[in-house]
């Protein structure tokens, strides 16, 4: 393929989420304009735009949930809706010029490093193009995991999954089949319940669920926060320090969640009054073992007299007849599925191939692994936003964007510094002592040791998911670019190229140190 062919960019960023976005906002604050968003659908938001249905919204406060550079103190309530959290991206887009980079439904359908010209070659539903580092921001809750069940293909009535909802379907009046009882389900079934005629809840594992303290924000205190910008941030970092104080209980001392399991209960039983029903919602594993769910209305849903909860997994559909692995019957018009997403086989990874001519699935066919949540090994100048072990169990998943933000920017630096064509290369040893060290830290957490079976582990059982610590340690851990952890790889040497040595390495390991500065703008925790 020769270069006439296509064009060519610095950096090609995936997806235009949070981590996309975020990844823009940063390229162009290091003064980096050579780069383009590559996003497969016709507008912004990642998981913000695809999950439309009913109820929708984040369980983590507001102000937290947002980038410490653009804060926004306009949030309408303590936990904002789907609605307003993606019309924060798209003035996040406007504020900060990136809508002349993002190229909408470019869906990348592979990339392939080239060798010999170190760059990657991204070939898209729109056309091909090259760029030297690829950051990938596609994001773990991206691509909808749909279980297979026999006998649904031949269901008469409507199927769909809840990141897909399917808004030209009227359910009111309708039997609807509600499947998990995820953070989706537990939204979901109490927005649709008063319309629908009955709902059935499919529950494989009940989950742990605390009241939602929600609430209007007032104009005094909006008009507060845009007058005086450091109140702001002063509640930003509040809700930052509560969640850094209870880490420690669920990667050190999960039996110290005892008190927060009896709160859970107690909130339970004030609302649930049917023992029969209370027993079928009442979970057997330590709470935090699963992500602790947060809603004031789901409970009183299920106490309807249109709903039922089958204690059990769908297994098959007859016809118009949903039933359950314990036999339960329900005739339904409707199945929506909460059965969440593709996280730890995340279908981007059939569509990377790296230095050796293997995908990043296969690569990662016994666990995900990479070095600080970043980079991979045999992956040249390729880096993830969001990658493993660095999802958080309670608290803001922008926290952690922002810290893999610093980790790209020094990267980037580095390879400014080192000079010419060059790529860096995660070092295997470096990957597997990462990991070793962050598999050692999980041993003792809740998610290892609560007694649950999560989205968190994968096939094996594996926790490739969360990270094992508090968001301060992770910013630490990836303020910058560790060279003794990669190989520098330049161009192969021509025939009439003298062989030699080059301290580039050394050189450019001091150079970026002295040249690395941190975001500014507001960035406390």
């Amino acid at each position: 393929m020769s270069e006439q062919q296509h064009e060519h960019v610095r950096v090609a960023v995936i997806g235009s989420g949070f981590g996309g976005l975020g990844a823009a906002v940063r390229l162009r604050r290091e003064g980096i304009t050579d780069f383009v968003v590559l996003e497969r659908a016709d507008s912004i938001g990642g998981t913000w735009r695809d999950n439309s249905y009913p109820g929708c919204a984040c369980d983590v406060p507001s102000h937290l949930y947002s980038f410490s550079f653009a804060p926004n103190p306009d949030w309408p309530r303590a936990f904002s809706g789907q609605e307003h959290i993606r019309a924060y991206l798209e003035h996040v887009a406007d504020t900060f010029r990136l809508r002349p980079h993002i190229r909408f439904r470019h869906e990348v359908t592979m990339m392939r490093w080239d060798g010999d010209a170190l760059r990657w070659e991204i070939e898209t539903t729109a056309g091909t193009l090259t760029a030297d580092v690829v950051v990938s921001a596609t994001g773990p809750l991206s691509d909808p995991k749909m279980p297979e069940i026999p006998g649904l293909a031949g269901f008469p009535g409507r199927v769909f999954h809840s990141a897909r909802w399917d808004h030209d379907y009227d359910l009111r009046g309708k039997r609807v089949a509600m499947v998990g009882t995820g953070a989706s389900a537990i939204q979901i079934v109490p927005a649709i319940q008063p319309q629908v005629e009955h709902l059935t809840l499919f529950q494989r594992t009940p989950p742990w669920v605390m009241r939602r303290m929600d609430r209007r924000i007032t104009t005094v205190e909006r008009l507060l926060h845009r007058r005086l910008p450091a109140t702001q941030a002063v509640r930003r970092g509040l809700l930052w320090g509560i969640r850094e104080l209870q880490v420690s209980a669920f990667t050190k001392r999960p039996n110290q969640l005892g008190l927060i399991e009896s709160l859970a209960k107690a909130n339970m039983a004030a609302v649930v009054k049917d023992p029969e029903l209370r027993a079928k919602l009442t979970p057997s594993y330590r709470i935090g073992c699963k992500r602790i769910l947060l809603s004031s209305d789901y409970y009183p849903a299920l106490t309807r007299p249109n709903v039922d909860v089958v204690a059990s997994g769908l297994a098959e559909v007859r016809g118009s007849t949903a039933v359950a692995a314990d036999g339960t019957e329900a005739e339904v018009d409707a199945i929506i599925f909460g059965t969440g997403f593709h996280v730890t086989d995340m279908p981007i990874a059939e569509r990377v191939v790296g230095a050796d001519g293997i995908t990043l699935a296969d690569a990662w066919k016994g666990g995900m692994q990479s070095l600080r949540g970043a980079t991979a090994a045999g992956f040249p100048n390729w880096m993830t936003i969001i990658g493993p072990n660095t999802g958080l169990g309670n608290s803001s998943m922008i926290l952690m964007i922002e810290s893999q933000l610093n980790y790209m920017a020094d990267y980037l630096r580095q390879l400014n510094v080192l000079g010419g064509r060059v790529a860096l290369a995660a070092r295997p040893s470096a990957v597997g002592a990462w990991n070793r060290h962050v598999q050692a830290r999980m041993r003792r957490t809740v998610w290892n040791t609560g007694g649950c079976t999560s989205w968190y582990l994968d096939a094996s059982g594996r926790n490739t998911t969360i990270w094992p610590g508090t968001t301060g340690e992770f910013r630490r851990e990836t303020r910058e670019v560790d060279l003794a952890e990669y190989e520098v790889i330049r161009p192969p040497r021509t025939p009439r190229e003298p062989a030699g040595t080059s301290c580039a390495t050394t050189s450019a390991a001091g150079a970026a140190a002295a040249a690395h500065d941190d975001l500014t703008a507001g960035e406390a925790q």
